[in-house]
């Protein structure tokens, strides 16, 4: 951490300073210069909170040199997390196909819809079963009757299942239920949730707040593994922005980035991006193109009569050309 001092800063000020952060067995430089003065600290900052210093009146500016995510980052080139699940890699040398409909609404329904994902080559079938709708006013989801209809689908086609989970008093019926537990969007930032899901056995599936940068992404990664459970997968799904063209606009700048610092499996969630279907698949396809772990699409046999989120929900038909071109693009780039 290199911390620059004001002009002719106060010396029992920087003394001060000083004394605080040797106290925490940080070592301290100082360097003399023409017009400044520069205090290099020396130890493990990643967990000390570099805003502490703006309450010296001697300081100027502080450079954070130590990323504050230590379990997350990528300590080499060639470093890589692969998470298995049943007989299924993620982050590993191919893409995975995540696909369902945005609310469980039948056994028959998610019956129908995981067939066609099998048949699709896809790998994952998703669903929610408790739903967070911005109007308390919709469809809030089936529940755990609904958690049964995905594994009793997903178990039947031999696929992985992946649900979200909205509060952790459910932790137990994820664990019964599901193979991965997703934490959406507004709970990425829900500490309790993160340090319990630390403690589960399933991987986990987080993803990233539409309001929060890649930093804030990583550290909430930090709480669930820094609690235990290693087997975290990130999901770009888009964040907030001017543009009301779409619902969000996809970040696969920041997704390609950390790809790059992390060493976590990142996939991408189109649908939740565009808001809209006509424009899933070809973000889809630049997802892969541009080097995600795999992407989650939802589907559903009749959007226009989807319990939410019909818009944004691809036909069977077209998700399953959809895989197809994914293949043949991944293929292509190798």
């Amino acid at each position: 951490m290199i911390i620059t001092l004001v002009k002719d800063a106060d010396i029992a000020c920087i003394d001060a300073m000083i004394d605080a952060l040797e106290s925490l067995d940080f070592s301290c430089q100082t360097t003399l210069g023409k017009h400044y003065t520069i205090v290099h600290v020396i130890g493990d900052t990643s967990r000390y909170d570099e805003k502490k210093l703006y309450a010296y009146p001697c300081v100027k500016s502080v450079v954070r040199i130590q990323e504050p995510y230590q379990k997350t980052q990528r300590q080499s080139l060639t470093e890589k997390t692969i998470i298995r699940v049943k007989n299924l890699e993620i982050g590993g040398r191919e893409p995975v196909y995540i696909a369902g409909p945005c609310s469980i609404e039948s056994l028959e329904q998610i019956e129908s819809i995981a067939e066609m994902v099998a048949a699709s080559e896809g790998h994952i079938l998703r669903g929610g079963a408790f739903k967070p709708r911005t109007s308390p006013y919709d469809f809030q989801g089936f529940g755990e009757k609904a958690l049964e209809y995905l594994s009793l689908a997903a178990n039947k086609y031999h696929l992985v299942s992946v649900s979200e989970i909205l509060d952790l008093n459910d932790l137990h019926l994820f664990e019964k239920y599901v193979d991965i537990i997703q934490v959406g969007a507004r709970n990425m930032q829900n500490t309790a949730l993160l340090k319990a899901l630390g403690r589960a056995s399933k991987p986990i599936l987080l993803k990233r707040g539409f309001g929060n940068t890649v930093e804030e992404w990583l550290m909430s990664a930090e709480y669930i593994i820094s609690h235990g459970n290693k087997n975290v997968i990130l999901c770009e799904r888009g964040i907030r922005t001017f543009e009301p063209s779409t619902r969000h606009t996809l970040d696969l700048a920041g997704m390609l980035y950390v790809k790059q610092i992390s060493h976590l499996p990142v996939i991408v969630d189109p649908s939740h991006a565009a808001g809209r279907w006509d424009l899933v698949e070809g973000l889809a396809k630049a997802s892969i193109a541009a080097g995600a772990d795999g992407v989650m699409i939802e589907v559903h046999p009749q959007p226009e009569r989807a319990f939410s989120d019909g818009a944004q929900a691809l036909k069977p038909s077209r998700f399953s050309a959809l895989v197809q071109d994914l293949k043949r693009l991944h293929k292509a780039l190798k």
